[in-house]
């Protein structure tokens, strides 16, 4: 599955962060909290899979290296990384409500020479991240081996291991937690996470189920030794909630609708509707409370007319529409405003290609410009976006995106995507004048994200020279030579390395080292670790 295969790769980087920092700590102290603290005015990571804000204006964001808040719309932030009860463990997922905050956390583990996701648990706060609770992973006994739904006994798949059972997406109502968990279903607690139930959706053969049918099949995601049911509509991945009554969920195998609170289901997918959903691989859900709208990031599974695009629905999903054909959306988000006492509301969409916004509910689409910050001229140097959400301070409004290389937020004016870009990037202010370091280190070149260099000219204008050589001191880069920079100790560098040698190859795995000269100062000297 591709958004498991994401959460593998980006837990398998968090995974190489911490090994090198340990092995080799002196010099990357910057990633190691336990030598150095890092700057609260930047969360501690550039992957941003999640931004949620609640309705005090808290921002969330979890990230491949922890959980990080801000209550000042993000002059400072709060990092949880490498703090009880959370540690190295990535977020997974995000949910906050009414002042409580819900997070999940994995890792990856090597398995018979495989790398696995494995989740690690939840933890909730109640009073806004100053305390927390940790709950373990939500798992099955070997012997739950039936599941009581209305009048009948179903046979269902005893979850045991914590291996391929990560909660993606988390819901939060009045009266329960809902998780979604792949390999482990849909589940939902109604006494803060102490126990949890397995929630019946539909097999792949039923469009619908409730309590008062007769009916036989198996809550079982794979076929196996337990069985040879095989039902893509039990594999989880996404859950809202749009009221505390009515849940949706998106898997394998659809989107399926609950309006009591998870008991009965509906199910849409590419085949069971003439106004269908593009594809049944729904990676993520999203709920437009200004018109009721729901959202999903359709992508193509199995079917041979399915395609990957965004389907939304007007009409509590009687009817589906496709558009942003092709995109592969990882999240989505909404900017709600007034305009002379009516309320309007804009779509975004977090895609592979970008951050793209509609202000006529999917008709039309207008993606984000490069985005610059507005004062130190930093850059987001990818195109791939996770997250995407809106907020309003003092009547001003702000955009904000996540992607692979940093947050930003934008203060927009009344034009769309027009205002003030700030750019945040995950790096410690310098520790003098005479001090250098590179991030992300270690160093995956992927052309749209390089490394970032991290100097000072004293606030003064000064001639700089940037090289690059291998571990035998050969040059094999030139990244900039003579080039006037004025930079501070706490200003963000604009001068990067993408990977790619003079003659226009891209550099194998290894150590490398740059050189840095400011001016007549003496070289500054680093090293950078390539792997891929």
């Amino acid at each position: 599955m591709i958004k498991r295969n994401l959460f593998i790769s980006l837990l398998i980087l968090l995974s190489a962060f911490n090994l090198i920092a340990q092995l080799n700590p002196q010099n990357y102290s910057f990633e190691n909290n336990q030598l150095r603290k890092i700057n609260d005015a930047t969360p501690r990571s550039n992957s941003i899979l999640d931004i949620v804000i609640d309705e005090n204006n808290t921002i969330w964001l979890g990230t491949s290296r922890g959980l990080s808040r801000s209550n000042d719309n993000g002059e400072s932030w709060k990092n949880y990384y490498n703090t009880d009860p959370f540690g190295s463990d990535g977020i997974i997922s995000v949910a906050a409500k009414n002042g409580v905050v819900w997070v999940a956390t994995g890792r990856t583990i090597e398995r018979d020479g495989q790398s696995l996701p494995q989740g690690t648990g939840l933890k909730y706060s109640t009073d806004n991240g100053e305390t927390w609770t940790a709950i373990p992973q939500p798992v099955d006994n070997e012997d739950d081996v039936t599941v009581t739904y209305g009048i009948n006994e179903l046979r269902a798949l005893p979850v045991t291991v914590d291996i391929n059972n990560l909660a993606y997406d988390i819901a939060l109502t009045n009266t329960h937690i809902f998780i979604a968990t792949f390999a482990g279903g849909l589940r939902k607690s109604s006494d803060m996470g102490q126990t949890w139930q397995r929630v019946v959706i539909p097999p792949d053969y039923l469009d619908s189920i409730k309590p008062t049918d007769t009916l036989s099949f198996s809550l079982q995601p794979v076929a196996g030794a337990f069985g040879n049911e095989n039902n893509l509509n039990h594999r989880v991945f996404s859950v809202i909630a749009s009221n505390d009554s009515t849940v949706w969920v998106g898997t394998a195998g659809g989107i399926n609708k609950s309006t009591d609170d998870g008991i009965s289901w509906r199910k849409f997918n590419h085949l069971n509707q003439e106004e269908s959903i593009s594809g049944n691989f729904v990676t993520a859900l999203g709920y437009n409370k200004i018109d009721n709208s729901i959202w999903g990031a359709t992508w193509r599974a199995e079917g041979a007319t399915e395609f990957t695009a965004v389907s939304y629905s007007n009409n509590g999903g009687e009817t589906w529409t496709n558009t942003l054909l092709n995109e592969q959306v990882h999240n989505f988000g909404f900017r709600y405003y007034n305009n002379s006492g009516f309320q309007f509301g804009h779509v975004l969409a977090a895609s592979d290609n970008g951050v793209f916004r509609s202000t006529n509910g999917g008709s039309d689409w207008i993606a984000a410009p490069i985005i610059r910050d507005s004062g130190t001229r930093s850059s987001i140097n990818t195109t791939v976006f996770y997250s995407a959400n809106h907020n309003v301070v003092n009547n001003l409004n702000y955009v904000w995106v996540g992607s692979t290389d940093g947050l930003a937020r934008l203060r927009e004016t009344n034009k769309i995507w027009e205002g003030d870009w700030k750019v945040f990037t995950a790096s410690n202010p310098l520790a003098s004048s005479n001090e250098v370091y590179a991030y992300p280190n270690p160093f995956k070149p992927d052309g749209a994200k390089p490394i970032k260099f991290k100097y000072s000219t004293d606030g003064q204008s000064k001639d700089v020279t940037i090289r690059i050589f291998d571990f035998g001191m050969n040059l094999i880069r030139t990244v900039i030579q003579n080039a006037p920079r004025n930079f501070t100790n706490e200003s963000s560098p604009v001068d990067t390395w993408d990977g790619i040698d003079d003659r226009g190859n891209e550099v194998p795995n290894g150590v490398y080292f740059y050189r840095i000269d400011i001016g007549g100062n003496d070289p500054l000297f680093g090293k950078i670790i390539v792997l891929k």
